[in-house]
C-alpha cells in the first residue's frame, strides 16, 4: 500500500499493511453479525475497511487530523464512523449511548506506547465489552498473557486475568508495517470472563497485586511487611506455600483469597 502519509512518532503509527494479516485479524477475532466495534486508531483504515464487512456499526477513534480527509473519503456512506479526539480522553459510554447492538468488541491495531493505558481505558469504562483483539508489541503481549512461574508473570497479568481469558492468538512480523517498528507484535484476544472470582472488595485485591510485585525479586513477606503476615500465611498454607514465596509463583485465585481474608 503506498501511503502518502507524514508519519508522527509521538502518534506511535505505524500502519498494517498485509493484506492476509489483516484478513486473519477479523476472522480470528469472530465477529457476530449484530456488533458495534470500536477501533482505536484506525490510521489510514486498512483494518476497518475489513472490520466494517462483518460487524454491524464501526466507531473508530483517531488522534491525528491530518488522517481526516483520507478516512472521510474512505469510509462515506458505510457504516464506519470517526470522533477526531484521543481515546483516553472521551467518554466511551456517552459516545456509544444512540448505537443499537447485541455485542461490543473493541478490535485495534493501537499505538504501543499507550497499550496499558487503553486496556486500563476499557476495563474501567462501565462498557460491556465482550472481546478485546488487539495487535500490541510482541513483549507486552507475552506479559499480558504470561502465567504463574513465567519470569514475565506480573501484577499486569494477574489484573488482566481477572477480567478476562487472554490468548496470543499469532505472531506479526515487523516487516508487515508502514513504517517498520523495531520489534515484531502479536494478536491478543481478551474474552470478558463468564466465571469472574468472588472478590470482597475489589481495591484491596488490586493494592495486594501491586505490592505483591513491587520489587520483583523480593518474597512476599518483604513486599507485604505493611499487611497482616500471619493471616496471609494461614492461606498460603492450604497452597502448600508460605511467605518466602514470590509473587510470580501465585495465581490469580490464591490473590483473591488472601484478598478476601485481610
Amino acid at each position: 500500500m503506498d501511503y502518502q502519509h507524514n508519519f508522527k512518532k509521538k502518534f506511535g503509527q505505524n500502519f498494517l499493511n498485509d493484506e492476509n494479516i489483516l484478513n486473519k485479524i477479523v476472522k480470528e477475532a469472530e465477529i457476530p453479525e449484530d456488533t458495534l466495534v470500536i477501533e482505536i486508531g484506525p490510521g489510514a483504515g486498512a483494518l476497518t475497511n475489513k472490520v466494517k464487512d462483518v460487524a454491524k456499526n464501526v466507531l473508530a477513534y483517531e488522534i491525528d487530523l491530518d488522517l481526516q480527509n483520507i478516512l472521510i473519503d474512505k469510509f462515506k456512506d458505510t457504516n464506519v464512523e470517526f470522533i477526531w479526539e484521543d481515546f483516553l480522553n472521551r467518554n466511551i459510554k456517552e459516545d456509544i449511548k444512540d448505537y443499537e447492538y447485541s455485542h461490543i468488541f473493541v478490535v485495534a491495531n493501537i499505538p504501543y506506547y499507550i497499550t496499558t493505558p487503553i486496556v486500563e481505558k476499557i476495563i474501567n469504562s462501565g462498557v460491556d465489552v465482550e472481546k478485546v483483539v488487539i495487535m500490541v508489541q510482541k513483549e507486552v503481549g507475552d506479559r499480558f498473557s504470561a502465567k504463574p512461574g513465567n519470569k514475565e508473570y506480573g501484577s499486569i497479568s494477574v489484573f488482566l486475568n481477572y477480567y478476562y481469558d487472554i490468548k496470543e492468538l499469532f505472531i506479526v512480523s515487523k516487516n508487515c508495517f508502514t513504517p517498520r517498528p523495531n520489534v515484531d507484535s502479536v494478536i491478543l484476544s481478551l474474552t470478558k470472563r463468564k466465571d469472574k472470582p468472588e472478590v470482597k472488595d475489589e481495591k484491596t485485591l488490586f493494592r495486594l497485586i501491586k505490592d505483591s510485585f513491587r520489587f520483583k525479586r523480593k518474597n512476599l513477606r518483604n513486599n507485604l511487611k505493611e499487611y497482616d503476615l500471619l493471616k496471609i500465611e494461614e492461606v498460603l498454607k492450604k497452597y502448600n506455600k508460605d511467605l518466602t514465596a514470590r509473587a510470580e509463583t501465585l495465581d490469580l485465585n490464591i490473590f483473591v483469597d488472601i484478598s478476601n481474608n485481610i
